[in-house]
Formats: structure tokens, sequence, C-alpha cells
């Protein structure tokens, strides 16, 4: 098996490290002084089930690693409509897609039988941007239950969890689904084949609809919007109106509010992603988790309004982000991971 993790940030240098540990053929793909620090000195993995390090090849250049059997898309949502020309050195006919990431993929209404079947959510897939770069055909779901950081270039902190829920869009359980769980697994990590996979994305979307605005917006950790009381009411408003969504495009999440909000807090002191990005200036990830949702409820007629007005005000906090970006001198040399 030959595995390319295309965005070896926190998320994907953790999964490149146990499929490596796991005999898997893995290419990192990366940039900046994570990727010369993984190409020195190997990924080194902190965690409270134990240390390792692995050394996978790592690079900048996708043609370096050719063809490949997985490509493990760790790069922000935001960055995949634009990722044709990386990814296209990786495919052969039977390449598939494994995208890690947060909130509702493009792929969401794909063959789902309904009133929404085939249906193109703008705000994930604009224009079909995504779809074009990622064919539908290629894509493996992958919901990500796992908290990590970047301690240090090449240095991953795991923090909690090693569940990468993944299944296909049409609800099969296939062999090249199978082969990928397998491998998971013998590199120490849970890998479930789920029939069902949009139940997973939306409890986890539960959580990151709320948390991942809010933490950027107060710049608080996890475990501190939940020990705050208003914003745990905020937080618990958000859920309900997520719920209802989802209900309305045929998922009823099997998960409790209570229980979503007692995994968030075991996360503790954790900083959402959405909250690490505005520490590094980076775009805010909010258009598969917070825009798409709201379009969702126009699409169903489904009341928002709590969800609206954090949208509103995340969505001016990106603006500006973006603002100020633009009116920076450029940075010498790339930082963190692709």
């Amino acid at each position: 098996m030959k595995v390319a993790v295309l965005g070896a940030g926190a998320i994907g240098a953790y999964v490149g490290a146990a499929l490596h540990r796991a005999g898997v053929e893995v290419h990192l793909i990366a940039r900046g002084p994570h990727l010369q620090a993984m190409r020195d000195h190997g990924v080194r993995v902190l965690s409270p089930r134990g240390d390792f390090s692995a050394h996978p090849h790592a690079t900048d250049d996708p043609a370096q690693v050719g063809p490949v059997d997985y490509v493990f898309l760790g790069l922000k949502a935001n960055a995949y409509a634009t990722a044709g020309p990386l990814i296209e050195p990786l495919l052969h006919d039977t390449t598939a897609i494994i995208a890690a990431q947060n909130g509702i993929p493009w792929w969401y209404f794909h063959g789902l039988p309904g009133p929404y079947e085939n249906y193109r959510i703008e705000s994930v897939d604009p224009g079909g941007a995504v779809s074009a770069a990622l064919p539908v055909s290629r894509a493996i779901g992958c919901v990500v239950y796992a908290a990590t950081e970047i301690e240090a270039p090449g240095v991953i902190r795991h923090l909690e969890g090693t569940r990468f829920s993944i299944g296909e869009p049409d609800g099969t359980i296939s062999r090249r689904c199978l082969a990928f769980s397998e491998a998971m697994a013998a590199g120490g990590l849970k890998c479930p084949v789920e029939a069902d996979l949009r139940h997973d994305i939306w409890v986890k979307l539960m959580g990151n609809i709320a948390f991942n605005p809010i933490s950027a917006l107060a710049r608080a950790t996890m475990i501190g919007i939940c020990r705050h009381d208003a914003a745990r009411r905020l937080v618990i408003k958000m859920m309900r109106e997520t719920c209802e969504v989802a209900e309305r495009v045929g998922c009823k999440p099997r998960v409790s509010i209570e229980r979503r909000l007692a995994g968030a807090e075991r996360a503790g002191e954790h900083k959402t992603s959405t909250l690490q990005d505005l520490e590094r200036g980076r775009p805010l990830e909010l258009d598969v988790i917070l825009s798409a949702v709201v379009e969702l409820a126009d699409l169903t007629g489904a009341e928002v309004p709590t969800l609206r007005a954090i949208h509103a005000v995340a969505d001016l906090l990106n603006q500006q982000l973006s603002t100020e970006g633009a009116s920076r001198p450029p940075a010498r040399t790339a930082a963190g991971a692709a």
C-alpha cells in the first residue's frame, strides 16, 4: 500500500507516522520549517498512549511521490478548490481520496436518496470547483475524533482520541475502505468503516459548529467555553439548531447534547483548529462548518437564529483577517504545514 498525506500538519503527520509504523509506504507532503524538521528528524509523536517516532519520506513536491493508492487529505477544506494541481500527480485509475475534514463534505448529497439528491452545497463546493478538483468517485469520507497539535516543527502532540471513522458516500462497505481501515489499525489507530458516515458527520459537527467559531471570537479553549455558563448555554442553542437542520435532511444524531458537551470538556485546554488559525493569521475554516448549515437551513426552512448571529460575526472576523493578510508584506519563507 502506498499513501500520500497531502497537508501533513497536526492530523496528517500523526496519521502518516502511524501508517509508517504499520509498514505502509508513506509520503508526507508539507512545507516550511515543519517539512524541514520531518526531513531531518522524522515525525516525533508525543502521546499519553506512548511516544514514538517515524521517518517516512517527506517532500513539498507531489511529483516526486507519483501515483499512490490513497491520498489522505490533511488540507483545510477551504483549500480544496485549488488543490487540483497538487493532487493530479498522485492519481492513478483507482486512487482514493480520503478527506479528513471538519463540517459538511462536498459529496454529502451525492447519491443520497430523497428530495435533495445530488444537490450541490454552494458554500462547500462553490461553482463545482471542489468536485472538479476532487472527483466524487474517488472520495472516501473521514470523520476525525483525534485532537492533535504541532508542538514544534516535526513534533506532534497527541491530546486525545484515536478514532478516524471512514465511509463511502453511497454507504457501501468497500474493499478499499476495509484495506485502509486495516492499515490504520495496524498503526495503532481506530478506523471503523461506517455504512452511515453522515451520522458521524453531524455528531462531530454538533461540536465544531459551536466551539470552533466561539473559540475564535472569544479566544477561549474548549474547557473554558464549557465552564462559562452563558457560553455553555449558547453552545446548547447552536447544537439544538444544528440537530434540527440534520433532521430536515434526513439524519437524526443519536448522541445527546449533554454527552457531546462532556466529550468537548474532556479535551481540556485544547485550542480548536479555528482558534489556532486565528492566532496564525490564517483564513478561518467557516464555510463547511457554519456557512453550509445556514445554507441547508435556508434550503429546508429551518429556523436557526443563533447560528445566523454567530455566522455573521465570525464571517466579519474572517473578512478582517483576509484584509489584514492582503495588506501584510509577503513572508520571506513559508511557515507551517501545507
